[in-house]
């Protein structure tokens, strides 16, 4: 009885040893399982986080450095017609849109003071020759000679400023644009009587930036667009560049002239002139990619490096359709986010998805 006893115990031993061992191969299958789909769980999670992004690599590419700047038509020179002494008009020969040549009497003045003018200096000129002949003889002293001589200048002089100022010349080719007055009226000083502008050529004033003071030069061709004409195309030329750069704007004037055979252009037209810099490489981004930041006139897009989305400050150049050229702020190659950005933050991890 004892030996079967024995045999007992060691029959159940064994059970319990074996029922240990598969307990425990039990509980370790069902840990391992456990890690292996938190560890799924956990990386189903980390890419839902994730924000999903659709990107467009890009490229450096030869682009047109354009720059369009506005200003008015004005004329190309401007005379304002008037005298110097008030008096009455006794006619005036033109009427405004009649188109006049240099020299062509415009205006006549009263010639009252002028004729009285011209008899003064011929009595002061029989004078002189009086007193020369007197000095010649020794009758008449070199200071006599001296002081009349000076009385026949001034009086030339004063009829020269009189003659001018009554026959009124126009002093261009041009159009008149502006009459104040009317025969026989009285004209107190101002304002002018008549204005006359010279309208072929025309011109345009334009403020440039700073940054292409060294790149404008005179004879420069540039191009000219009017919205009143918006089918037709004009073409200048820089004809003066201002020397001097205001410190306010951080700008340069420049004057474009204009040939303007027909006189289609007239000044007060507003213009668009466009200055043409050659080509320069740079990257061009789809314009979707640029987001504006509210409230500041800062621009930027979003680029993609090793699955994060970085925001990038750029500065923007021309627009061409679709596109924008960068002048700085993001490198050739580079990914940049095209939608999907909306819902981004610098440093922000992406997915990029082609849906």
């Amino acid at each position: 009885m004892k030996v079967v006893s024995e045999r007992k115990l060691k029959r159940a031993g064994s059970y319990r040893s074996v029922f240990a061992g598969c307990l425990a191969a039990v509980l370790l299958s069902a840990c391992g399982g456990n890690r292996e789909q938190k560890s799924a769980e956990e990386t189903s999670v980390e890419e839902t986080a994730k924000i999903p992004v659709k990107v467009q690599k890009v490229t450096e590419q030869p682009v047109e450095q354009l720059i369009e700047l506005t200003g008015n038509i004005q004329a190309f020179k401007n005379n304002d017609i008037a005298t110097t002494v008030p008096g009455r008009i006794t006619d005036i020969f033109v009427e405004v849109g009649d188109r006049v040549h240099k020299g062509q009497k415009l205006v006549q003045m009263d010639r009252t003071n002028l004729l009285q003018a011209r008899i003064q200096l011929q009595n002061t000129e029989k004078e002189l020759a009086r007193v020369d002949t007197l000095f010649r003889l020794g009758s008449a002293t070199q200071q006599q000679l001296d002081q009349l001589t000076t009385q026949v200048d001034v009086a030339r002089e004063a009829l020269r400023n009189l003659e001018e100022n009554t026959t009124l010349l126009s002093p261009i080719d041009g159009v008149v644009t502006l009459r104040n007055f009317d025969p026989k009226n009285i004209y107190p000083g101002a304002p002018a009587i008549l204005n006359v502008q010279q309208i072929s050529p025309v011109k345009v004033l334009i403020g440039i930036s700073e940054a292409y003071f060294p790149r404008v030069k005179a004879g420069m061709t540039v191009k000219v667009r009017l919205d009143v004409y918006p089918d037709k195309l004009f073409e200048g030329k820089i004809s003066i560049v201002y020397p001097t750069i205001n410190q306010a704007s951080r700008t340069f004037m420049a004057e474009v002239s204009i040939p303007n055979s027909d006189t289609a252009l007239r000044p007060g037209m507003f213009a668009r002139v466009e200055l043409n810099f050659g080509t320069m490489s740079h990257v061009v981004v789809p314009d979707r990619a640029v987001i504006k930041q509210v409230g500041t006139n800062h621009k930027y897009v979003f680029v993609v490096e090793n699955g994060i989305a970085y925001q990038k400050k750029v500065e923007i150049g021309r627009r061409d359709g679709t596109s924008y050229e960068l002048l700085s702020g993001v490198e050739n190659g580079a990914f940049v986010v095209t939608a999907g950005q909306s819902k981004l933050l610098d440093g922000t991890k992406v997915t990029i998805t082609d849906n």
